[in-house]
């Protein structure tokens, strides 16, 4: 344990910073990366068919798991951050109570995920905004899915308690598998069988089952400091909430990222399902830009957090510069790389050349904030490192919520079915300016702070120069 400790310290200190961001970033990135392949799968064997009312319907359904998914999110990084305090502090009886909490409530809260959507299936699809002639592939799709939503979100959370435990390599695996399972079954049981959309959920419903078992045998035989045993939970039930606290500011994207999906596509099925397919298909094929910048943050997030807490600005400042500096490299060149390679993205889900005709316009529009979105990530993480979760919170709420759903209606207002897509980088741009101005301010405050502690121990310590830290 002190081992790990001192190497830790090690990474965060000491090694040169850029060392130490891909040291950090290029895990964390793989497993964005895992999760983004498993997102497409789907979609891209769909689009095989040449039917856009199935890539309609696939997206038409995904809010509903992105909900799931923030709640998973919410419960997983919510309870790694406590797990991992809990036992550093030297509490393994805590942190292992925190893991059972976590394991029990996403099985309880995708328990009922299931019973939902089986028992108001209709209805739900109709707010979705799903037509007549996506309707019937939705409901298939989303029904089967819906048997699988305990797994859906077990599998997510005990991913991220396994990196509390030590277990990132474990954690990849487990993520790894499950995605690799559904991309050999899905043009089995789509292409092969002919199930369409119903064997796209089969496969992610599997895919998520191992996954979830590879977790729960790690856990049962290797896991240090998590148990999935119940009378932990029980223990203490209360700290749930403080669990959810503090993984609130990664869940609230997921969740306003589901409403403002659902809005979008009630406003673009107004234009024909072709126009739900096209966009599904770019957002897609831009999704990665974005998922890339967040891996990066995310997983550096742990220095950025080291050293805010240890004061140590000047290692701060270089990290943050640095972050920028690889943020907007990233941005520029895979916004360039989406553009110029648009037709054979688009291509990969679209065969009707109408509505692959709308997709590659759509592309341009979604990625004109890509250069700038990395602030963003930055700015929250940072936040979260510094322990200002009020602050993450409400920056968070911007982008997908006070922002996009506001100007999703106002652009389709002005600009019709392309002022749809603009509304996405409009509301990038501006959450991302709060961001940053928030994230300087937070940094500002630390320099005052350790400016007025060295003010205050010069004066009791005169002869030394200097703060006394």
């Amino acid at each position: 344990m002190n081992d790990k400790t001192l190497k830790s310290q090690e990474l965060f200190q000491n090694k040169p910073v850029w060392t130490a961001i891909f040291s950090m970033a290029i895990p964390s990135c793989i497993t964005i990366l895992v999760m983004f392949f498993y997102n497409m799968a789907d979609m891209f064997f769909i689009g095989q068919l040449g039917d856009t009312a199935q890539v309609a319907a696939i997206s038409i359904v995904s809010p509903v798991f992105s909900l799931a998914t923030a709640a998973a999110t919410m419960l997983g990084i919510g309870g790694c951050s406590v797990i991992a305090k809990a036992a550093g502090a030297g509490e393994i009886e805590d942190a292992k109570t925190y893991a059972s909490l976590c394991f029990y409530a996403a099985a309880i809260l995708g328990g009922i995920c299931t019973i939902v959507m089986l028992a108001a299936s209709n209805s739900v699809l109709g707010l979705l905004g799903a037509n007549a002639e996506i309707f019937v592939y939705a409901k298939n799709y989303m029904q089967i899915l819906a048997f699988g939503a305990p797994m859906m979100l077990l599998s997510t959370t005990l991913a991220s308690l396994l990196r509390a435990d030590g277990a990132i390599k474990e954690g990849l695996i487990g993520n790894m598998t499950g995605t690799i399972l559904n991309i050999i079954l899905d043009p089995i049981f789509i292409l092969a069988l002919g199930w369409g959309v119903k064997g796209a959920a089969v496969a992610t419903l599997l895919g998520n089952a191992v996954s979830t078992i590879y977790y729960v045998i790690y856990i049962l035989k290797k896991g240090q400091t998590l148990s999935l045993k119940p009378l932990y939970a029980i223990r203490k039930p209360k700290s749930l909430l403080h669990i959810i606290a503090v993984g609130m500011p990664n869940g609230i994207s997921s969740i306003l990222s589901g409403f403002a999906a659902t809005f979008s596509n009630n406003l673009l099925v107004l234009y024909g399902t072709n126009a739900v397919a096209s966009m599904a298909a770019a957002g897609k094929t831009t999704m990665i830009i974005s998922m890339i910048q967040m891996g990066i943050c995310m997983g550096v997030q742990p220095m950025l957090a080291y050293n805010y807490g240890a004061r140590n600005v000047s290692r701060l400042k270089e990290v943050l510069k640095d972050l920028s500096i690889l943020t907007v490299i990233i941005g520029f060149v895979a916004a360039a790389g989406c553009i110029l390679a648009r037709n054979t993205l688009i291509g990969m889900f679209l065969k009707d050349a109408a509505a692959a005709g709308m997709g590659k316009q759509l592309v341009i529009y979604l990625v004109l904030a890509s250069p700038v979105i990395g602030f963003y990530y930055l700015g929250t993480n940072f936040l979260q490192a510094a322990g200002n979760a009020v602050a993450a919170t409400v920056i968070s709420l911007l982008r997908q919520g006070l922002l996009l759903i506001p100007f999703l209606f106002l652009m389709n207002h002005l600009m019709g079915f392309l002022g749809i897509a603009l509304a996405h980088p409009l509301a990038d741009g501006i959450a991302t300016a709060a961001a940053v101005a928030v994230m300087y301010r937070q940094y500002k405050v630390l320099k005052t702070t350790i400016i007025k502690r060295e003010e205050k121990n010069y004066e009791k310590n005169p002869d030394t120069g200097k703060a006394e830290i």
